[in-house]
């Protein structure tokens, strides 16, 4: 009589092979987009990037330096601001196909702390603020619509320096010194995507900052006349902080940071909040890959409009955060985070589903397909 054979292996083999079966199919079909680089021929850095369209980007870099597409990077125009080699444009906010603000940040007293308009698509830029105030150092700036802005920069006298505009930056008031928020000792924004700084909904702005024992982010909902402070508990000191900020709603905010310094460092560099601002917390979940993060932006699934208040909807849209240590993304609102590509981006700027990121070296990325769709969980099968 043939011996029996012992079914267990074949059972353990058969309950291995489903398990991973059905880890292959719980992920997403595109786990990871593509990014198409273009090669402009330059070694301008650049930090500065608004995507007005999906076709229409608009850049800004160091040497006094604009770039702007109209056909979606296929092909790309260069203007220089006249007499502005030394300039380094860290943010820059477009109205229209021919209507634009840049910013350069820099020293005021070595004349780099300077806001230039263009209404002839960048052709010619009319320099609309300049200061050479000692300390003023101009971070960021960002507009709520085609009239009202505002502008954040270093600490001047213990407190934020504040600017203001009524008509589409045409011109800019600098903000009474009672009314600017004050500031810890070695406490300033990070001019380094221009995200340091973000206005949501009809008035409200919030600006992070570090570089002092504590990170903290400043909210005002009147249009910056008063601000409110919050604490956070992301790492802070003079090479570290809160980098960028972004609102998927009135309520739902993301915070991401680190150190320029240890671009690699695996600490704390997400926080969210859920209340509009009100309380900040921490994710268990670091990005992947770990280290600085200097922007997030949300890629939306349709280009419909979205007039800053209603909450999108989960399964039509994804945060992208960058940085030099690479990039993530999260399709749950911030909680975890997967990686997408190595390139060194510093900002990062949507329409719609088509985004545009800067980095160093003339670095220029264009992505506009990214998964929505939710991690599934895994089922484990036991013996």
């Amino acid at each position: 009589m043939p011996k029996q054979q012992n079914p267990k292996p074949f059972i353990q083999r058969y309950l291995l092979s489903l398990q991973l079966f059905l880890v292959a199919i719980s992920l997403p079909a595109t786990t990871l987009a593509q990014w198409t680089i273009f090669d402009i021929k330059t070694n301008v850095h650049m930090r500065a990037v608004f995507t007005l369209t999906p076709t229409i980007c608009w850049i800004g870099g160091t040497q006094g330096t604009i770039f702007k597409t109209n056909n979606g990077g296929k092909t790309w125009t260069t203007y220089k601001v006249p007499a502005g080699d030394s300039l380094e444009f860290r943010d820059i906010h477009a109205f229209d196909r021919q209507t634009a603000i840049a910013m350069s940040a820099g020293e005021a007293q070595q004349g780099k702390a300077r806001i230039y308009r263009t209404e002839d698509g960048g052709a010619s830029w009319n320099l609309v603020y300049q200061s050479t105030q000692n300390g003023v150092f101009l971070d960021g700036f960002d507009f709520w619509d085609k009239k009202r802005g505002i502008c954040a920069g270093d600490p001047v006298d213990g407190r934020l320096f504040i600017l203001t505009t009524e008509d589409g930056g045409k011109t800019w008031k600098e903000a009474d010194a009672s009314a600017r928020p004050q500031t810890l000792p070695g406490e300033a924004c990070f001019a380094a995507s221009g995200t340091s700084i973000i206005t949501t909904g009809k008035s409200d702005v919030y600006i992070g900052t570090g570089g002092a024992q504590k990170a903290r982010i400043f909210h005002s909902d009147d249009y910056g006349l008063s601000w409110k402070i919050t604490e956070t508990n992301m790492a802070a000191g003079p090479t570290s902080g809160i980098f960028g900020l972004r609102f998927l709603s009135k309520k739902i905010g993301i915070a991401v940071g680190g150190d320029y310094k240890n671009t690699t460092d695996s600490s704390l560099n997400v926080l969210r909040t859920t209340d509009g601002g009100e309380t900040w917390a921490p994710e268990k979940a670091i990005t992947k890959p770990a280290g600085l993060k200097e922007a997030v932006g949300i890629y939306r699934k349709t280009s419909a409009t979205w007039n800053g208040d209603t909450e999108i909807r989960s399964d039509q849209f994804a945060l992208i955060a960058v940085g030099p240590s690479g990039n993530s993304y999260s399709n749950d609102r911030g909680k975890t985070w997967r990686e997408l590509g190595k390139q060194p981006f510093h900002s990062i700027s949507f329409a719609g589903n088509v985004g545009y990121a800067v980095g160093s070296k003339g670095l220029i990325g264009k992505i506009d397909k990214v998964s929505t769709k939710k991690r599934k969980k895994r089922l484990v099968l036991v013996d």
